[in-house]
């Protein structure tokens, strides 16, 4: 059974997904399996496979499509999932997001091909997508220059809306991007734009003032989800102290996990001790923890169970 698809109306928790490796680096669908359900069990809103950090960009086509074929089957229609599709070459992208939605996925995400600059050429490259991908395919937009080095000013996004119909959230991941994701909610409102989903990145390491500037929730894959579940709940109850209190509790780890370069292995270190991927194995070529890493996680670890106890 697939989940509806996706829409402007998406809220709340969609983590990404890492991706299970065995210690050789052979894809572990089993495990994968695991993982699913690791996430659902944490209340979580929607599922993002092959996200940047789910190192789609190691997986063969055909190891793309197992993933989604196995999670989406896993998940069962219980949340929306979304997957990754981007590639440089665009019969690539268009083939992984038809066939993903077929097999039952809620809609793509899409980065821009480096290399695109000008407002002009970005949203020529959207329209091309369009083009490409099956009728009533939605779209979520990947603002994350820090990786493909395009620029999305909040004028091409503005385009984008009012062309593509079927783009339907912005995961914002501009950094700085306050002042942004400010400017997108104001200026729209201002003029009655239609309003679409943004679900924030880089770890959430500023989740509450986004959630406070406009954000609907969180896109990233911190492996205490739990976490990002909670916070989110209770800023739309109105409770901002107590989501700013959880959010500080878990600040260290999560920090600790958006290292540049060791974050991944960081995050599967932290999701394998927490039973939910059976090996952290990151797929050739990528970082491994050092001794003092592992020490390290021990303390944080330790310090955050206290915490929580308390």
């Amino acid at each position: 059974m697939s989940a509806p698809r996706l829409d402007e109306t998406a809220r709340g928790v969609f983590p990404i997904s890492a991706t299970p490796f065995a210690p050789d680096g052979a894809l572990d669908l089993d495990s994968l399996d695991r993982l699913v359900d690791f996430y659902l069990a944490r209340r979580v809103h929607g599922l993002t496979l092959l996200g940047i950090m789910g190192e789609a960009s190691k997986l063969t086509a055909a190891e793309s499509r197992g993933v989604v074929r196995r999670a989406v089957a896993r998940v069962a229609g219980r949340v929306p999932v979304v997957v990754g599709v981007s590639s440089p070459n665009l019969a690539t992208l268009a083939a992984l997001a038809n066939d993903s939605m077929a097999a039952g996925a809620a809609g793509v995400m899409v980065a821009p091909t480096s290399g695109l600059a000008g407002d002009d050429a970005l949203v020529a490259y959207m329209a091309s997508v369009v083009s490409a991908l099956d009728p009533g395919t939605p779209i979520v937009y990947q603002d994350y220059p820090q990786a493909t080095g395009v620029i999305l000013t909040v004028e091409a996004f503005h385009r984008m809306v009012d062309a593509f119909p079927l783009l339907v959230m912005l995961k914002h991941e501009d950094s700085p991007g306050l002042t942004k994701l400010s400017r997108i909610r104001a200026e729209a409102a201002r003029v009655g734009r239609r309003r679409v989903s943004v679900l924030v990145g880089n770890n959430a390491l500023y989740y509450p003032q986004e959630l406070a500037r406009g954000a609907d929730g969180a896109m990233t894959g911190f492996s205490y989800p739990e976490m990002l579940v909670e916070v989110y709940e209770r800023f739309v109850t109105g409770d901002l102290d107590g989501a700013e209190d959880v959010f500080d509790v878990y600040l260290p780890l999560l920090r600790y996990e958006a290292q540049p370069g060791i974050g991944l292995a960081v995050r599967k270190e932290l999701l394998a001790r927490r039973g939910a991927l059976a090996s952290p194995t990151v797929r050739a070529p990528g970082p491994a923890l050092s001794t003092d890493d592992h020490r390290e996680l021990d303390r944080l670890i330790a310090r955050l169970e206290r915490r929580l106890k308390a």
